[in-house]
């Protein structure tokens, strides 16, 4: 399972709210629900937020073994 909890210490480590994200970054409040959620999320949206945060992937998610 892909999970997103590194995604809101990342966020919180950089002072970069959720609405910072819907609003400078063009990522949707469906799709922090869908993040919050672990959901599936489109590469595309994996792109932005690595971009927003200035960060690598590993910084806002991993996998763990169900």
């Amino acid at each position: 399972m892909i999970v997103f909890d590194k995604l809101w210490e990342t966020m919180r480590q950089k002072g970069i709210s959720t609405y910072k994200l819907r609003e400078e970054c063009g990522i949707d409040s469906k799709t922090i629900r869908r993040l919050r959620a672990n959901d599936n999320i489109e590469t595309k949206t994996l792109n932005k937020l690595c971009s927003a945060l200035d960060c690598k992937i590993e910084d806002i998610m991993e996998y763990i073994q169900d």
